[in-house]
Protein backbone atom coordinates (compact mmCIF):
# COMPACT_ATOMS: atom_id res chain seq x y z
CA UNK A 1 0.00 0.00 0.00
CA UNK A 2 1.12 3.26 -0.78
CA UNK A 3 -0.41 4.65 2.61
CA UNK A 4 0.11 2.59 5.63
CA UNK A 5 -1.59 3.39 8.67
CA UNK A 6 0.54 2.40 11.85
CA UNK A 7 -1.35 4.42 14.13
CA UNK A 8 -2.70 2.68 16.86
CA UNK A 9 -4.97 4.98 17.49
CA UNK A 10 -7.14 4.97 15.01
CA UNK A 11 -9.77 2.73 16.01
CA UNK A 12 -10.09 4.41 19.30
CA UNK A 13 -13.18 6.28 18.06
CA UNK A 14 -14.91 3.11 17.06
CA UNK A 15 -13.56 1.63 19.89
CA UNK A 16 -15.27 3.88 22.19
CA UNK A 17 -18.56 4.23 20.80
CA UNK A 18 -18.58 0.00 20.65
CA UNK A 19 -18.01 0.50 24.31
CA UNK A 20 -20.65 2.99 25.14
CA UNK A 21 -23.15 0.64 23.18
CA UNK A 22 -22.37 -2.54 25.09
CA UNK A 23 -22.02 0.08 28.07
CA UNK A 24 -25.62 -0.74 30.24
CA UNK A 25 -24.06 0.62 33.64
CA UNK A 26 -22.45 3.58 32.43
CA UNK A 27 -18.88 2.31 33.52
CA UNK A 28 -16.46 1.72 31.02
CA UNK A 29 -15.21 -1.30 29.81
CA UNK A 30 -17.68 -2.73 32.45
CA UNK A 31 -17.38 -6.31 31.90
CA UNK A 32 -20.67 -7.36 34.07
CA UNK A 33 -22.92 -5.84 31.77
CA UNK A 34 -25.12 -9.13 31.38
CA UNK A 35 -24.72 -10.18 34.68
CA UNK A 36 -27.89 -9.16 36.26
CA UNK A 37 -31.27 -9.92 35.01
CA UNK A 38 -32.23 -6.20 34.59
CA UNK A 39 -28.88 -5.49 32.25
CA UNK A 40 -29.63 -8.74 30.21
CA UNK A 41 -33.13 -7.24 29.67
CA UNK A 42 -31.49 -3.99 28.40
CA UNK A 43 -28.96 -5.99 26.53
CA UNK A 44 -31.79 -7.95 24.71
CA UNK A 45 -33.69 -4.36 23.37
CA UNK A 46 -30.17 -3.36 22.36
CA UNK A 47 -29.77 -6.60 20.20
CA UNK A 48 -32.83 -6.30 19.36
CA UNK A 49 -32.80 -2.67 18.37
CA UNK A 50 -29.70 -3.09 16.46
CA UNK A 51 -30.76 -5.43 13.80
CA UNK A 52 -33.69 -3.32 12.52
CA UNK A 53 -33.62 -0.64 10.50
CA UNK A 54 -32.67 2.74 11.74
CA UNK A 55 -34.99 4.38 9.96
CA UNK A 56 -38.00 2.13 10.99
CA UNK A 57 -40.42 3.62 13.50
CA UNK A 58 -39.54 -0.10 15.76
CA UNK A 59 -35.71 0.99 15.65
CA UNK A 60 -36.87 4.69 17.01
CA UNK A 61 -39.06 3.42 19.44
CA UNK A 62 -36.50 0.81 20.89
CA UNK A 63 -33.51 3.23 21.22
CA UNK A 64 -36.29 5.72 22.68
CA UNK A 65 -36.61 3.23 25.08
CA UNK A 66 -33.13 1.88 25.32
CA UNK A 67 -32.13 5.95 26.23
CA UNK A 68 -34.90 6.40 28.96
CA UNK A 69 -33.81 3.08 30.86
CA UNK A 70 -30.74 4.57 30.65
CA UNK A 71 -31.14 7.72 31.77
CA UNK A 72 -33.40 6.09 34.68
CA UNK A 73 -30.28 4.31 35.48
CA UNK A 74 -27.90 7.22 35.93
CA UNK A 75 -31.14 9.05 37.82
CA UNK A 76 -31.23 6.06 40.51
CA UNK A 77 -27.49 6.41 40.80
CA UNK A 78 -27.17 10.15 41.35
CA UNK A 79 -29.91 9.66 43.93
CA UNK A 80 -27.82 7.12 46.28
CA UNK A 81 -24.60 8.89 44.92
CA UNK A 82 -26.13 12.38 46.53
CA UNK A 83 -27.00 10.69 49.44
CA UNK A 84 -23.73 8.68 50.14
CA UNK A 85 -22.27 11.96 50.03
CA UNK A 86 -24.30 13.72 52.43
CA UNK A 87 -23.33 10.94 54.73
CA UNK A 88 -20.04 11.57 54.77
CA UNK A 89 -18.58 9.05 51.92
CA UNK A 90 -17.70 11.44 49.99
CA UNK A 91 -14.53 9.88 48.39
CA UNK A 92 -16.40 6.20 48.89
CA UNK A 93 -19.33 6.81 46.99
CA UNK A 94 -18.41 5.48 43.48
CA UNK A 95 -16.57 2.66 45.11
CA UNK A 96 -19.39 2.04 47.40
CA UNK A 97 -21.65 2.03 44.31
CA UNK A 98 -19.34 0.07 42.11
CA UNK A 99 -20.86 -3.95 41.51
CA UNK A 100 -19.12 -6.34 39.90
CA UNK A 101 -19.28 -9.82 38.87
CA UNK A 102 -16.74 -10.24 41.44
CA UNK A 103 -18.87 -8.36 44.55
CA UNK A 104 -19.59 -10.95 47.04
CA UNK A 105 -21.80 -10.20 50.01
CA UNK A 106 -19.65 -9.09 53.16
CA UNK A 107 -21.60 -11.75 55.85
CA UNK A 108 -24.83 -14.03 54.41
CA UNK A 109 -26.50 -13.44 58.02
CA UNK A 110 -27.14 -9.86 56.63
CA UNK A 111 -29.03 -10.50 53.49
CA UNK A 112 -31.97 -10.97 54.99
CA UNK A 113 -31.59 -7.51 56.45
CA UNK A 114 -30.33 -5.94 53.54
CA UNK A 115 -33.22 -6.77 51.58
CA UNK A 116 -35.64 -5.70 54.17
CA UNK A 117 -33.73 -2.31 53.96
CA UNK A 118 -34.28 -2.32 49.90
CA UNK A 119 -37.66 -3.15 50.39
CA UNK A 120 -38.42 -0.26 52.80
CA UNK A 121 -36.52 2.15 50.48
CA UNK A 122 -38.66 1.06 47.50
CA UNK A 123 -41.41 1.58 49.36
CA UNK A 124 -41.73 4.29 51.44
CA UNK A 125 -39.40 6.76 49.63
CA UNK A 126 -39.31 7.78 46.36
CA UNK A 127 -35.23 7.07 45.39
CA UNK A 128 -36.09 4.53 42.84
CA UNK A 129 -38.87 5.67 40.47
CA UNK A 130 -42.66 4.03 40.53
CA UNK A 131 -41.68 1.64 37.88
CA UNK A 132 -38.12 0.51 38.59
CA UNK A 133 -38.19 -3.04 39.44
CA UNK A 134 -35.73 -3.57 42.56
CA UNK A 135 -31.89 -4.09 41.44
CA UNK A 136 -29.70 -6.80 42.82
CA UNK A 137 -27.04 -4.33 41.86
CA UNK A 138 -28.46 -1.87 45.26
CA UNK A 139 -28.64 -5.04 47.41
CA UNK A 140 -25.10 -4.94 47.45
CA UNK A 141 -24.74 -1.26 47.90
CA UNK A 142 -26.85 -1.70 50.88
CA UNK A 143 -24.69 -5.17 52.19
CA UNK A 144 -22.09 -3.07 51.97
CA UNK A 145 -24.09 -0.23 54.40
CA UNK A 146 -24.76 -2.54 56.89
CA UNK A 147 -21.12 -3.71 57.27
CA UNK A 148 -20.65 0.38 57.92
CA UNK A 149 -22.91 0.58 60.23
CA UNK A 150 -24.47 3.08 58.17
CA UNK A 151 -27.67 1.30 56.59
CA UNK A 152 -30.37 3.08 58.76
CA UNK A 153 -28.83 6.19 58.27
CA UNK A 154 -28.74 5.75 54.87
CA UNK A 155 -32.37 5.22 55.05
CA UNK A 156 -33.44 7.97 57.32
CA UNK A 157 -31.65 10.26 54.88
CA UNK A 158 -33.44 8.68 51.58
CA UNK A 159 -36.52 9.63 53.60
CA UNK A 160 -36.20 12.95 53.66
CA UNK A 161 -34.27 13.68 50.67
CA UNK A 162 -36.83 11.40 48.48
CA UNK A 163 -39.83 10.98 50.72
CA UNK A 164 -42.72 8.85 49.27
CA UNK A 165 -46.20 10.96 48.22
CA UNK A 166 -49.15 9.33 48.13
CA UNK A 167 -50.36 7.88 45.22
CA UNK A 168 -53.64 10.14 45.43
CA UNK A 169 -51.75 12.88 46.09
CA UNK A 170 -50.43 15.32 43.13
CA UNK A 171 -48.30 18.32 43.38
CA UNK A 172 -50.89 20.41 41.29
CA UNK A 173 -51.22 24.05 41.73
CA UNK A 174 -54.14 24.32 39.91
CA UNK A 175 -56.01 22.07 42.67
CA UNK A 176 -55.64 25.32 45.05
CA UNK A 177 -58.61 26.67 45.06
CA UNK A 178 -58.55 30.75 44.24
CA UNK A 179 -58.62 32.95 46.77
CA UNK A 180 -60.52 36.19 45.97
Amino acid sequence: PLCSNNNPYASFGATLARDEEQNLWSTPHDVTHTEADDDRVLYNMIVVRNQLDKDSEEWQKLNYDIYTLRQTRKEVRSRWKHILEDLGFQKEADSLLSVTKLSIISDSQNMGKARDILLKLSEETNIFPTSWELSERYLFVVDRLIALDAADEFFKMASVVYPKRPSGERVDNSQKTPQC
